[in-house]
């Protein structure tokens, strides 16, 4: 099953859906909604409805005395044993189909139980008796709400009951039994009338609900998101800042990953600003290649770009700082500001640390530290700081390591 997007789901308001259906994605998120919503008013209507039926026993007893007992036994001794276990079995399977099998189960059957006792009942009555079932009509195309489809055999299924009962009981002339006929015949009708636009209605709902809350994520991830590198923002920054430092447990760790653009002014200068967006976007397209499930990617200001990985060793970070650094080079975007064919580059300035030891902008000042270390140091190179400077991976014979005077705080 594919991912529903805004695009389709404006094609699928724009093309209507006369036979109330969708297209495949946005009809299975529909089902999903659809068996959501009645399963959890399930048990409710279960416990409704039975009461209801069960409360006809007052009826039975006063218009169908000479079958009162059988008519005691399909109410009490099958229809409501098997209302529940139906209901508790919707919940233990909840499904759009399971839900419509369990109201045209209860309809059906709670048509056909009295109504094949009273076949045999010689109540002068019974005229007033079958008119009962009207309720059943009602509170299947009304209360339980199935899909349009299922109605419509239930409807059908019901009124076969009803024709057929009546007919075998004998206690009707024809002129009687065509009119009862009639009456259901048009109270089917109308109720199939009603249920197709009912449910219409429910799906075109759906789709302007649904197309809000895909405009609302639209928006949501266009605020979130830098417009020339698509890149996540400061906005998104603080907000998986909220969920590295508030979530994460003691032991969690954060790699923090700053990244620069090698003589980045000097490319702008000399090729122009439109090539240095392209520059940009095309480094950044590199990152998020790199970067891909491990981390999240920020534009972070300029020509800084920056990396957080949670649950990861600092030799992991390195290691992932040193792919990018090699990406970048390997795009071949020259440089003509830079003698001798140069190509852009990057320096990048790793840090390690717990949430519950250092807040974010302590890990970014150490971070922009190691990064300037880095550009100190060479350009082009990353640079790993821990509470202690280790100096530019690939530092020459007889380089020594400084001390860095940023600390992170405790």
């Amino acid at each position: 099953m594919g991912v529903v997007t805004l695009g389709d789901v404006d094609r699928q308001i724009g093309r209507g859906f006369r036979f109330l259906r969708f297209s495949r994605d946005i009809e299975a998120a529909f089902l999903r909604d659809y068996a959501t919503s009645r399963v959890r008013l399930a048990v409710v209507w279960a416990v409704i409805g039975t009461l209801i039926y069960d409360s006809v026993y007052f009826g039975d007893a006063t218009m169908m005395p000479d079958v009162f007992w059988p008519l005691v036994f399909v109410r009490f001794g099958i229809f409501t044993p098997f209302a529940l276990i139906s209901v508790l079995a919707l919940r233990r399977w909840p499904s759009a189909r399971n839900y419509d099998l369990l109201a045209i189960s209860v309809a059906v059957l709670g048509v056909s139980l009295p109504m094949s006792v009273a076949v045999f009942s010689n109540s002068p009555y019974l005229f007033v008796y079958q008119n009962g079932n009207v309720a059943a009509f009602l509170f299947f195309v009304i209360a339980l709400r199935p899909r349009f489809l299922t109605i419509m055999i239930g409807l059908v299924l019901m009124c076969a009951v009803q024709f057929t009962t009546t007919k075998l009981s004998g206690a009707f002339d024809d002129v009687v039994y065509t009119g009862i006929v009639t009456f259901y015949v048009t109270l089917a009708i109308f109720l199939a009338m009603s249920a197709y636009f009912m449910e219409h209605k429910d799906r075109l709902n759906f789709l302007h609900q649904l197309r809000g809350s895909l405009l609302h994520a639209e928006l949501e991830r266009k605020s979130e998101r830098d417009e020339l590198t698509g890149l996540l923002n400061r906005h998104s920054l603080a907000r998986v800042r909220q969920t590295i430092w508030n979530e994460q447990g003691a032991a969690a760790t954060v790699a923090v990953i700053m990244l620069d653009i090698d003589r980045f002014k000097l490319f702008n200068d000399v090729h122009g600003h439109i090539e240095g967006d392209d520059c940009l976007r095309a480094v950044c397209r590199c990152i998020l290649r790199e970067v891909a499930g491990a981390g999240e990617t920020f534009r972070f200001g300029g020509e800084e770009i920056l990396v957080l990985m949670s649950e990861v060793e600092r030799e992991d970070a390195r290691d992932m700082a040193e792919r990018i650094r090699v990406a970048i080079e390997a795009l071949g975007i020259r440089n003509r500001g830079l003698a001798d064919g140069q190509v852009v580059t990057a320096s990048l300035g790793v840090v390690l640390g717990k949430p519950n030891e250092a807040s974010l902008e302590d890990l970014l000042r150490a971070a922009d530290a190691a990064l300037y270390e880095a550009k100190r140091g060479g350009r082009n190179t990353v640079s790993l700081f821990d509470g202690t400077w280790r100096g530019p991976t690939g530092a020459g014979p007889g380089e020594k390591p400084g001390e860095l005077s940023i600390l992170l705080a405790s």
